[in-house]
């Protein structure tokens, strides 16, 4: 549970503990100051339907659990992978939010425009030479609409049944015809499913999310930036998020489910460990009930030798248990978050009768 608080964080993981509380209070209060909930866990009951609530009670949580975190990892598996195709250079990343209807000349029947990688030293020498290097080349159409560390993304328009053997010309003068048709209804169907991931990880999952502007690009920060050209009102496709305009922050369903159950997980947690401990004790000591539980917070490398200590202290109550491996106190594991220890406790029981 705490895990997946985390998980869905993501850049706020840092702030995840304060959001795994107990009742409202932190951990460590809760556990020190642990009270039997008598209304949700009755003592009269018998012992075995109190276990059994408990065990119902987790088995529920757990499910919805795990298909809630199935959905959002699912939806974070869309996300990334449309995201992906903004990486790289202009040899691989999508060019669906670079270029516009604007670049291209669309329903001819005899002219195209084709999209060509000029390397940056070679600039001048596809300014001189793009003309030439077929015949049917439409004179001073070409354009620079956008650029990388390592070359620019031209356009040229020549007439469809010279492509051939255009795209073979510009190969040989290291030249790269990219692969690529206008397609205004690919392109809106992209931002639209873009648009919904994005939407549906605010509404349901994240703590905060950003706005999908109109004919923005909606990818994370990448190594590789792209500046389109010539188009002021056309954003940068390696802009980041935060330089975007943001919406409000809210938790969303998921969040709260998270710290809501962790709450119910936890508390039932304890109250099997406190259980444990009285019937340890009821088996031990026997009846009337006459002991009194313990808590101990000893530092994570003095827990053996507080084990030791106690055992020495305390072996003339139970000369059995003591010769015996078997140790009757009850550990409750530390919640390692950011590499920091949690509420590392050891509960012990001593029969008050015997103290004297």
């Amino acid at each position: 549970m705490a895990q997946s608080v985390v998980e869905v964080m993501e850049d706020a993981k840092g702030m995840a503990q304060e959001n795994l509380l107990a009742n409202g209070v932190d951990l460590t209060s809760f556990v020190t100051h642990f009270e039997w909930d008598m209304a949700k866990y009755p003592a009269k009951q018998p012992l075995v339907s109190v276990v059994d609530t408990v065990a119902k009670q987790l088995a529920q949580i757990e499910t919805d659990l795990k298909s809630r975190m199935a959905s959002y990892n699912t939806l974070k598996t869309n996300l990334e992978n449309l995201e992906r195709k903004s990486m790289g250079n202009l040899f691989t990343r999508t060019l669906s939010d670079i270029v516009s209807k604007e670049d291209f000349v669309l329903d001819s029947e005899y002219l195209i425009t084709l999209l060509v990688i000029v390397p940056k030293q070679s600039y001048t020498q596809w300014q001189k030479t793009y003309e030439s290097l077929s015949d049917m080349v439409v004179p001073r159409s070409t354009k620079l609409i956008a650029e990388d560390n390592e070359g620019g993304l031209f356009t040229v328009t020549l007439f469809r049944k010279v492509i051939d053997d255009f795209k073979t010309k510009a190969k040989e003068n290291k030249f790269t015809v990219r692969e690529y048709y206008y397609d205004e209804k690919e392109i809106k169907r992209e931002r639209e499913e873009m648009s919904r991931l994005l939407s549906d990880k605010k509404q349901q999952y994240q703590t905060s999310c950003v706005a999908l502007k109109k004919g923005s690009s909606t990818f994370r920060d990448h190594k590789v930036k792209v500046t389109p050209l010539g188009s002021p009102d056309r954003p940068a496709a390696g802009q980041s998020d935060r330089e975007r305009e943001s919406e409000g922050e809210g938790e969303g369903p998921l969040l709260r489910w998270l710290k809501v159950n962790f709450s119910e997980a936890f508390i039932a947690w304890i109250h099997i460990k406190a259980l444990r401990v009285f019937v340890e004790s009821v088996l031990r000591y026997g009846l009337p009930v006459n002991f009194q539980a313990v808590l101990l917070q000893p530092k994570k490398s003095s827990t053996k030798r507080l084990r030791e200590v106690l055992n020495s202290v305390f072996r003339h109550l139970d000369q059995v248990a003591a010769a015996s491996i078997l140790d009757a106190s009850v550990e409750i594991p530390g919640l390692q978050l950011n590499n920091q220890d949690y509420f590392p406790y050891v509960y012990f029981h001593i029969d008050l009768n015997l103290l004297d």
